[in-house]
């Protein structure tokens, strides 16, 4: 076991013999030092961004940077309607409620649900606020689809399938080509 000995110096002082055990002191200071590294990563998370407009009164609406990109956000949380709304950044450009009407078809013996008419809206969405739609253009726009943990694996599909059936053209080498004028990604909840 290990310990501290503290002996008395010479002379007619009495002398102080204590054993101090070091081993709870050990772990004591183990794990102060990893409390400390485990805060010190966490530090930087609590920042907040600041925009200071100086001088003047501030504005209501943030500023939109035009360098970032407009992205198509599905809302499909609610089982009567969705919402695609626009977003550049933080700021909702555009938002439009479409009811949520689905059509069942039977495939293989499998139920397929679409969305017909979301389909038709987002075309519509897409060749007004789409950003890449030059056949040179090599990106897609981003469309990220927002829903709950209790959506059905078919509803997503079908909504999938809605945003793939707006397609666009797409110029590789010296053929064009359909491809789909999204790509879809899942917001985390």
């Amino acid at each position: 076991m290990a310990g501290v000995d503290i002996s008395g110096g010479g002379g007619k002082k009495r002398a102080v013999d204590a054993e101090i055990n070091m081993i709870p002191f050990i772990d004591l200071l183990l794990v102060t030092i990893s409390f400390l590294l485990l805060t010190a990563v966490w530090t930087h998370m609590a920042r907040l961004n600041a925009d200071a407009q100086v001088p003047g009164k501030p504005s209501d609406d943030p500023p939109v940077d035009s360098a970032k990109p407009k992205d198509l956000h599905i809302e499909m949380r609610g089982a009567e309607k969705f919402v695609l709304q626009w977003k550049q950044g933080q700021q909702v450009v555009n938002s439009v409620e479409l009811p949520r009407k689905e059509v069942k078809i039977v495939q293989n013996n499998v139920e397929v649900i679409r969305f017909p008419d979301l389909a038709t809206k987002i075309t519509e969405e897409w060749k007004t606020n789409g950003q890449h739609a030059a056949p040179t253009d090599e990106k897609t726009d981003r469309a990220i689809l927002h829903t709950d943990n209790k959506t059905e694996y078919k509803y997503i599909i079908g909504v999938i399938d809605a945003l793939y059936g707006t397609q666009r053209e797409r110029a590789f080498g010296g053929k064009t080509e359909k491809i789909p004028a999204f790509n879809v990604t899942f917001a985390v909840n």
